[in-house]
C-alpha cells in the first residue's frame, strides 16, 4: 500500500526550518520566498555554492512524503536549479539531495543543493555521498515516490 502524507501540518513554532521560513531568524537571510518555498544558505556550506530549499509548511522528513509528494518534490528541485543558476553556480556540475533518517540533523524537509560538487572537500563528500544510508538523490526520492504510487 502507498504511503500517503499525513494532513497538512501548520509551521511549528519549534521548528527552526519553520521559523526562517516565518522570517523570525534574524540571523538568517531569507535569499528566496515565493509559492510556498523558501531559500537559505546553509551554515556550514560544502561548497561555494549550498544552499536548503525548504517548503514553508512542515514535513518532517523525506520518509514522512508520500505518493501525492512528487510535485512538491519536483518543485523544491526546479526552484533549486533556477536559483542556483541566477547566482552564477554551476547546474552541470551540482548535488541535489536530502539527507535520510535517522542522518538528519533538521527534521524539516530541505533540499540541499550544492555546486561545484569539485570543490567539495573530502568530509563535505562524504557527507554529501549521493545514494548512500545517510543521503540520498532528489531523482532517488521522486523515483521512489512514484513507485509507491504504481502500488496502489
Amino acid at each position: 500500500m502507498a504511503q500517503t502524507t499525513p494532513p497538512e501540518q501548520p509551521t511549528c513554532s519549534k521548528c527552526i526550518f519553520c521559523r526562517i521560513a516565518n522570517n523570525q531568524e534574524p540571523k538568517t537571510d531569507l535569499l528566496y520566498q515565493q509559492d510556498g518555498i523558501v531559500i537559505f544558505k546553509d551554515l556550514r556550506p560544502a561548497s561555494d555554492h549550498h544552499y536548503l530549499i525548504i517548503p514553508e509548511k512542515h514535513v518532517k522528513d523525506p520518509k514522512h512524503l508520500g505518493s501525492n509528494d512528487v510535485k512538491l518534490v519536483e518543485q523544491l528541485v526546479s526552484v533549486g536549479k533556477d536559483f542556483l543558476a541566477k547566482q552564477g553556480g554551476d547546474v552541470t556540475d551540482v548535488r541535489m539531495g536530502f539527507h535520510w533518517p535517522p542522518f538528519n540533523s533538521i527534521s524539516h524537509l530541505h533540499l540541499h543543493v550544492i555546486s561545484p560538487t569539485k570543490h567539495m572537500g573530502f568530509i563535505a563528500s562524504l557527507i554529501f555521498k549521493v545514494n548512500s544510508y545517510w543521503f540520498v538523490s532528489a531523482e532517488w526520492l521522486i523515483d521512489r515516490l512514484k513507485k509507491s504510487s504504481s502500488s496502489l
